[in-house]
């Protein structure tokens, strides 16, 4: 058991001022005890997610988060932040390849795509797959998760290899209220909303990826577990068809996200039906690929009926 006196406060302003306290370990290390890594969560009480560890490759912390990285003797390599499992080897690609080709797929024609987070590379890896795609941008706040990834996760870091990646080193928001009407499809590969990520699942920040997409555009984003954030998922997606066209909730089953699953929100710029790709994958692309198919793509966004009621009121 970690005591609280492992943890320590931290205090950030949102984007409406509020100031928001969060708690999170000295680091990553109080989560492994004999041999094992165990992952507990304040936004899934209760439960949690143990890997075996065969080795602690890297560990420090960087100017914003517990940066962690170790060889499990199942998953592969897994990175840790502040505690919490972003991505494993063995089932990365679950995630990497859903939150990328389920905007690119439902968009006709994507030119110009900007990534918000997603610093370990495998987003970029998967826009790569579309030879469309003339510009990629992505935003960064944490130099230190690129590195790392670079170093320690290479089969994911490859897509910064892309000569159409540009890298910015900067808070996403920023770069949105600088960069209007820009962008074909924006991707925000966040993590849980805890801490300086709180900010991405709120209204303003969805504003702000609003204004920064052409018209005919899509944003797609980590969306939480149905199965665990129904509270939070439901009233962001009211708010936000205020200004969005078309609002939708898909999702993917990934084992070491809490749950087994994580969910997409995507929103577009006019109205779009997400559940049509209006492309597919030439059959060479389907050959990478181990999760997304266009079945995967129309599935993703059928949902248990709990799940409807809850987040559109209806079955």
């Amino acid at each position: 058991m970690v005591s609280i006196d492992s943890f320590y406060s931290s205090y950030v302003f949102t984007n409406d001022g509020t100031l928001f306290c969060y708690i999170h370990p000295h680091s990553g290390m109080d989560f492994i005890s004999d041999g094992w890594f165990r992952e507990r969560g304040a936004l899934w009480p209760g439960q949690a997610m143990s890997l075996q560890v065969e080795k602690v490759l890297y560990h420090k912390r960087s100017d914003f988060q517990d940066v962690l990285v170790f060889q499990s003797t199942t998953y592969g390599t897994v990175l840790v932040l502040d505690g919490l499992i972003q991505v494993t080897e063995r089932d990365e690609f679950a995630y990497q390849e859903m939150i990328a080709h389920l905007p690119l797929f439902a968009h006709p024609n994507p030119k110009k795509v900007l990534v918000i987070g997603g610093g370990d590379g495998g987003v970029l890896r998967e826009i790569a797959k579309h030879q469309g795609v003339e510009e990629i941008v992505i935003c960064e706040i944490d130099k230190d998760v690129i590195e790392v990834s670079k170093k320690y996760l290479p089969s994911l870091a490859c897509g910064y290899d892309d000569p159409r990646v540009t890298v910015k080193i900067m808070d996403g928001a920023k770069f949105m209220e600088e960069n209007q009407n820009s962008f074909d499809v924006i991707i925000t590969d966040s993590s849980d909303p805890v801490g300086p990520a709180s900010v991405l699942f709120e209204t303003p920040f969805y504003k702000g990826m609003f204004h920064s997409l052409r018209d005919g555009g899509i944003v797609c984003t980590q969306g939480e577990c149905m199965w665990l954030h129904l509270d939070l998922i439901q009233p962001l997606l009211n708010s936000i068809q205020t200004f969005f066209s078309s609002v939708l909730f898909a999702y993917s089953c990934v084992p070491t996200y809490p749950s087994g699953q994580i969910g997409f929100i995507l929103a577009s710029k006019g109205t779009c039906d997400f559940k049509v790709a209006t492309r597919t994958p030439t059959a060479e692309t389907q050959k990478t690929l181990q999760y997304y198919t266009p079945e995967m793509h129309i599935a993703a966004f059928s949902l248990p009926a709990f799940a409807r009621r809850a987040i559109y009121g209806r079955l």
